[in-house]
């Protein structure tokens, strides 16, 4: 779906990317749907290549060895490796691929962790009632977020996640989590912001209250 929606977008748009020009309307919306590379699973590693997120331990190209994974998240959305501080996507075509990975290494599978898809949900291309906006709110509460910082991560966010949605015509109205807010900030932040930024979202994607 990706790879087709990158290549559409050749021609000249009469409505430009949020903030951006027209002439710069192809290279951004290349740089929103950035991807998440490609991975191979193989016997004792996972190889990923072509990793767009420089922060990330495999950027752009890296191993991971199975001794090295703390965990995986592989039950919804995009799969997850968590390892050394970093979170791995890989397709979740891969799934049943790392499910027998896991088994063979004794690898820990954990639960998917909500609080982005959360974050994120008055982003999706669905509308988003008080009653959603109160669920979501309740949620992260529990997961020791307070109201405030809710409401300033979604107002540093808004601009880019309406950018990444539809000013590409992804119009994804299920779910958005981790890995399409950093492709949706990568296209903004220079290197050292999204730098902070990747750290804080990854912060993010594990709390919950102790």
């Amino acid at each position: 779906m990706i790879n087709y929606l990158k290549n559409i977008f050749s021609f000249n748009s009469s409505k430009p990317l949020t903030g951006v020009s027209v002439s710069k309307n192809a290279f951004s919306l290349k740089r929103l749907l950035c991807g998440i590379g490609k991975s191979e699973v193989r016997e004792n590693e996972i190889e990923i290549t072509d990793y767009p997120f420089e922060p990330s331990i495999v950027y752009p190209t890296g191993i991971i060895l199975a001794s090295d994974i703390d965990a995986m998240s592989i039950e919804f959305g995009v799969c997850k490796i968590y390892v050394k501080n970093d979170i791995v996507f890989i397709t979740s075509e891969k799934k049943e691929v790392l499910k027998q990975f896991s088994e063979v290494h004794n690898i820990e599978i954990i639960p998917h962790s909500w609080n982005w898809d959360w974050l994120l949900e008055p982003y999706l291309d669905t509308e988003f009632t008080k009653e959603n906006e109160e669920r979501c709110l309740v949620q992260l509460i529990n997961n020791d977020f307070t109201k405030e910082e809710v409401n300033a991560i979604r107002k540093e966010i808004e601009k880019q996640m309406y950018a990444y949605n539809f000013d590409t015509m992804l119009w994804d109205w299920s779910s958005l989590s981790l890995s399409d807010v950093l492709s949706a900030m990568r296209a903004k932040y220079n290197k050292e912001d999204f730098r902070k930024f990747y750290k804080r979202a990854l912060e993010i994607e594990k709390r919950t209250k102790q």
